[in-house]
């Protein structure tokens, strides 16, 4: 008999743990986490200021490795419904994002000879970022998008949105009304799916003979040589090679036919699905498989070697933070991203050490951050507060903020980027 995964404490009550210690794609018995975390509260679950000392549920944050399937998956699940009916996080905010889309929508187009009588569906589509590019081209589009605020947003931007989660039993309902899609987009979506399977599967279902779904996904070779752990929380479930997502892909009847790499979100693959025996398959595809195993991604000792990299990059962060504050510095942060919470709880890094975080969100102004509790304010607070080192917290767009923040810099100024190392710029 197979042991059960661990009992939940009484404050991650909610959380859903697998009946089993399985694996989510193949259901293969899982080997014990290659790294843990700790306990932390959700990224995006901030804090009002008027609730400071409010206690928040924390989840225990482990990553294991699949050796049948090679997929990279979180020990323990939180319902998606508790994640993502609200949402914090509106793509149109980061300058950088949106300059990733408009290219995205032109490369497509022009690739797919798209015109106004094909159909876009956007899974995960936010507040519209995406999709408009492809309307002010005339091409009909649909998003789905489960965050209710967000659904609105989208909305209120003329993005015909839908506020449903994807599924197999949203299938029925987006064919009636949307039909078949000519292209189906995902970006930064298929991590979030616990129920991966049927989700692909609703995906083959959704997609006209012929056409192509899209996904981004995080890439984790990215993840593992540049040390990027604070991108991992419990909203990505999964952490994808090239590998994994193939098996995942031909179990659902769909199949893997193009690849590339993005720089966005500290480097991505882009992946190119169809219907069986539609498209020829790329030479490209091969190559990158070859590449993985040759990297060790097929492996379980590289990921033993991740928690290590990990561990020393922690003490290294702090020991600056500490080392600069016991010499009189101010130190603030800048961001209040998902990946930074996971970076300053892990951490331990708190209101010992920065002063408050600044955020162009309006929507995260006048909130702390979830466990760590920094103040976050408007981004002018950098140049009237004048800290004298800020920590990048999304450093995955740091040339944007860098060029954003001149001012700050001429005033004397530092920022420092902790991934892939600790580094002052």
């Amino acid at each position: 008999m197979k042991p059960r995964a661990k009992v939940a404490s009484i404050d991650e009550a909610n959380a859903t743990l697998r009946g089993d210690n399985t694996c989510l794609g193949c259901s293969h018995y899982l080997p014990p986490p290659f790294l843990d975390l700790g306990k932390t509260p959700l990224v995006n679950s901030f804090i009002r200021p008027e609730y400071p000392h409010l206690p928040e549920p924390t989840y225990r944050l482990t990553v294991i490795y699949c050796p049948e399937c090679h997929l990279v998956q979180l020990g323990e699940i939180v319902p998606p419904e508790q994640l993502f009916s609200e949402y914090i996080y509106f793509s149109s905010y980061s300058e950088t994002f949106l300059a990733h889309a408009c290219r995205m929508a032109d490369l497509l187009i022009d690739r797919f000879h798209l015109t106004e009588r094909n159909t876009v569906l956007e899974i995960a589509s936010n507040d519209g970022y995406l999709l408009q590019y492809f309307k002010q081209r005339g091409m009909k589009v649909l998003g789905i998008e489960p965050a209710r605020n967000v659904a609105t947003e989208a909305e209120r931007r003329g993005i015909p949105t839908l506020n449903w989660f994807f599924g197999s039993q949203a299938v029925n309902k987006i064919i009636e009304r949307f039909g078949q899609a000519d292209l189906i987009i995902g970006n930064n979506v298929l991590a979030h799916v616990p129920t991966i399977n049927d989700f692909l599967r609703a995906v083959m279902a959704s997609l006209k003979p012929g056409g192509t779904a899209v996904f981004e996904v995080p890439y984790l070779k990215e993840l593992l040589e540049k040390t990027e752990f604070d991108t991992i929380y419990h909203e990505h479930v999964f952490y994808f090679s090239l590998a994994a997502i193939k098996n995942l892909v031909e179990r659902a009847g769909l199949e893997l036919y193009d690849v590339s790499c993005q720089p966005v979100h500290g480097g991505s693959l882009r992946v190119f699905l169809c219907h069986k025996e539609q498209h020829d398959v790329r030479v490209n595809v091969f190559e990158k498989l070859s590449d993985e195993e040759a990297y060790g991604l097929l492996s379980a000792d590289r990921y033993a070697r991740f928690s290590r990299e990990v561990a020393t990059l922690k003490k290294v962060l702090v020991n600056l933070l500490r080392n600069l504050k016991a010499g009189g510095m101010r130190l603030a942060a800048y961001g209040a991203p998902a990946k930074g919470n996971t970076l300053l709880n892990y951490c331990g890094i708190g209101k010992d050490l920065l002063d408050f975080t600044v955020d162009r969100s309006p929507y995260k102004q006048g909130l702390l951050t979830p466990g760590s509790r920094l103040p976050i304010r408007h981004p002018e607070e950098l140049v009237k507060q004048k800290p004298n080192y800020t920590v990048i917290l999304p450093w995955n767009i740091a040339e944007e903020i860098v060029n954003q923040q001149s001012e700050y810099l001429l005033r004397g100024g530092r920022f420092i980027i902790p991934v892939p190392k600790p580094t002052i710029v």
